[in-house]
């Protein structure tokens, strides 16, 4: 509705800010009020229209702007904010001849529609499965059995024999998702910044353990499922150390599975017959970085 004497404040609650009309006759006397007497917000943002023709004002501040709130329901999210008008002084600082007032606004957004200024495609991942993504999705890390059936009960191993890694994430109404291994680092306390400590997958992915001499350490293909990402890594211990316990610490992440591997998102292992890195899916490119040692991506 727009702003005039009988509705002097008329508010738009747009999809990521609001707009608020003021008309000048702010209390339908007949008496305009001063534009910058008007402000926006507890951070007192002022108008950025003012139209003398239609003697209004106009505010546009961004949902979280302004010193706005939110406030969270189970079905909604309420953006709050408040239009002020404080009346300066007039010459004669006796008398007042107008008061101040604040008009609180509120714009309500549900929480489980989608909202987008672009046409739906296909592959567009609507909001609220995005959330469920948020909310429910639980990675894993487990030492598996030779044939990788069963998780392994024991974790001792002696040296000469290989672990089989097997990384998982699981969630419930998501888009379809492909896991990777960022990083796996060694150390022998818990604190995986501790020293000494050793790399087995570094560079966004790269298996960089099966660079090493004489190892078959390399992530194992095919996947069983685009959720799920194994490894073998040849057992070993830090050399000049008592110690015989290691504790190994990996960062898992997830990308979409429509979207192609690329050096920041990926599962590269090294071919010792043919001395190349060979990608687990995507273009043999995507490994190079592996041994030039800069991962950066500018796709």
């Amino acid at each position: 509705q727009a702003a005039a004497p009988l509705h002097p404040v008329a508010v738009q609650c747009q999809e990521a800010q609001v707009v608020v009309t003021v008309h000048r006759d702010l209390f339908g006397t007949g008496r305009l009020v001063r534009a910058a007497d008007l402000t926006l917000g507890l951070a007192s943002c002022l108008p950025v229209v003012q139209s003398a023709a239609e003697s209004t004002v106009t505010f546009v501040a961004g949902l979280h702007e302004c010193g706005s709130t939110l406030q969270i329901t189970p079905d909604s999210l309420i953006y709050k904010t408040s239009l002020s008008y404080k009346p300066t002084p007039s010459g004669n600082p006796v008398i007042v001849r107008t008061n101040a007032a604040v008009v609180p606004i509120e714009c309500h957004y549900p929480r489980k529609s989608n909202v987008s200024s672009k046409a739906v495609q296909p592959t567009w991942a609507p909001f609220h499965s995005t959330l469920a993504v948020e909310e429910k999705m639980v990675f894993s890390l487990r030492l598996m059995n030779d044939d990788w059936s069963t998780e392994r009960l024991s974790n001792g191993f002696q040296l000469g024999e290989s672990l089989h890694l097997q990384a998982d994430v699981s969630s419930r109404g998501h888009v379809p998702l492909r896991l990777f291994v960022d990083d796996c680092i060694a150390t022998l306390s818990p604190d995986r910044n501790s020293s000494p400590q050793y790399a087995l997958i570094d560079l966004n992915g790269c298996l960089v353990d099966g660079r090493s001499d004489d190892t078959t350490s390399a992530f194992i293909s095919p996947r069983p499922r685009q959720e799920t990402l194994r490894f073998m890594v040849d057992a070993f211990k830090f050399a000049a150390d008592a110690r015989n316990l290691i504790y190994i610490t990996c960062h898992l992440k997830v990308s979409p599975a429509d979207q192609a591997p690329n050096p920041l998102n990926k599962a590269c292992s090294f071919n010792t017959a043919s001395s190349l890195w060979v990608p687990l899916e995507g273009t043999g490119d995507i490994c190079s970085c592996c041994e030039t040692g800069s991962c950066l991506w500018y796709g």
